[in-house]
């Protein structure tokens, strides 16, 4: 059973946190305030997992599962914290009622921190009388907080996963927001309500789908978070033309968001299956891998901006050996390191380091330019980014 004064703690947390976010400068907009202030965020997340201190002995992270009924005060101060708060893995929806410490996975579905909800929506233009599509609903929270700063009748939002939109639906509806609700693809927008004078995804594309512009406007605007297999990101703010095309930059500092289920990296078995078949003599590297793997923002970049040498790379460390693999050409590479150096070794059709050692000499050459520099453009038969000092660089196909 809930405390007698639940709500009125809630309240007092959503001030809180909205005075918070203010002074951080996320909310420069009143409305956007306003809206931080009414939401109930609880309401939307009756369990979520969150991080314990420490690995288990495999190095895996350990999730605790938080609940109203296991743990009241950090579940409501988690609630109204500015985190993400993770609700289901691998696509498998948890029992609340009994949940289980998890070891490791994959998240498939949050409510994502406030201070991002707000500056996705933020950084999109979002204004009052947009007709807004919303891709990814998940807990229902950010979209809650479309429909109290646009109101109800110019919202739709879809979701993949037909079990999560049951449960954003009930509190959605329970809370006196109806927004147009409905299972689709994302990949695929939801033309029954087309056109949107703001697409904005809650989740990454490897590519921008074709079918978004087709439902925005001309000039309309689509923000959306692009990512690849080797787990680089970046957003763009893309302006809709009335020919079908669209362009716009990518913006500063990275996000990350999971991946819409049907651009999700597949598996690849076992590294040491791949290395097995690679050729005997290697070579120095002229690039760290570190250079890629760090966990700086500037990796964080040039692991995106490497994909489009490498589209279907993926990367995997085990012990000090970097593996690359490549399951849509059975291409694959190694990086050892040796007294000071990386020996590269390759096989398969296509070099994979050597290819992203290209991009990554290229970006040295231009002087390291920020995402902010580079410009996306879309047109029929392909999507690429350009920079003033770098070749245009291609994203995979849609």
């Amino acid at each position: 059973m809930m405390p007698a004064d639940l709500e009125i703690n809630a309240e007092r947390l959503r001030e809180t946190m909205a005075k918070a976010l203010a002074a951080d400068g996320v909310l420069a907009e009143p409305g956007w305030r306003a809206a931080i202030e009414r939401v109930p965020r609880h309401r939307f997340v009756p369990g979520f997992y969150l991080p314990a201190d420490e690995r288990d002995e495999q190095g895996l992270t350990v999730w605790e599962p938080v609940t109203a009924e296991s743990d009241y005060g950090r579940w409501l101060a988690a609630a109204y914290s500015d985190t993400t708060l993770i609700a289901q893995f691998n696509g498998d929806e948890p029992d609340w009622k009994q949940p289980a410490v998890r070891h490791g996975g994959a998240p498939t579905s949050s409510s994502t921190l406030p201070s991002l909800v707000v500056r996705m929506w933020t950084d999109a233009d979002v204004q009052e009388g947009h007709t807004v599509l919303e891709i990814g609903t998940g807990t229902g929270y950010s979209t809650a907080l479309a429909c109290e700063r646009l109101g109800s009748a110019d919202v739709t939002s879809i979701e993949v996963d037909p079990y999560r939109l049951e449960q954003a639906a009930s509190t959605l509806y329970g809370c006196g927001y109806t927004p147009t609700l409905a299972v689709a693809d994302g990949l695929y927008g939801y033309w029954p309500e087309a056109k949107f004078d703001r697409i904005v995804a809650a989740c990454s594309f490897r590519a921008v789908p074709p079918a978004l512009l087709a439902q925005a406007r001309p000039g309309g605007k689509i923000l959306l978070t692009l990512s690849g297999w080797l787990y680089g990101y970046a957003r763009v703010l893309l302006t809709v033309n009335g020919d079908g095309t669209a362009e716009g930059h990518l913006l500063p500092s990275t996000v990350s968001f999971m991946s819409a289920r049907t651009h999700a990296a597949p598996a690849f078995g076992n590294p040491a299956h791949w290395a097995a078949g690679l050729l005997e003599a290697g070579r120095a590297a002229r690039h760290s891998p570190e250079r890629i793997s760090a966990a700086t923002e500037e990796a964080f970049h040039l692991r995106f901006l490497a994909r489009s040498a490498a589209p279907d790379a993926q990367m995997t460390t085990v012990g000090d050996v970097v593996h690359l693999v490549d399951v849509v050409t059975g291409s694959a590479a190694t990086l050892t390191p040796r007294e000071g150096r990386w020996e590269v070794r390759e096989g398969g059709p296509v070099r994979l380091w050597e290819r992203i050692e290209t991009v990554l000499s290229a970006y040295d050459e231009a002087g390291r330019p920020g995402p902010e520099t580079f410009t996306l453009h879309v047109y029929d038969g392909g999507q690429h980014l350009r920079h003033p000092h770098l070749p245009g660089l291609p994203l995979p196909r849609p």
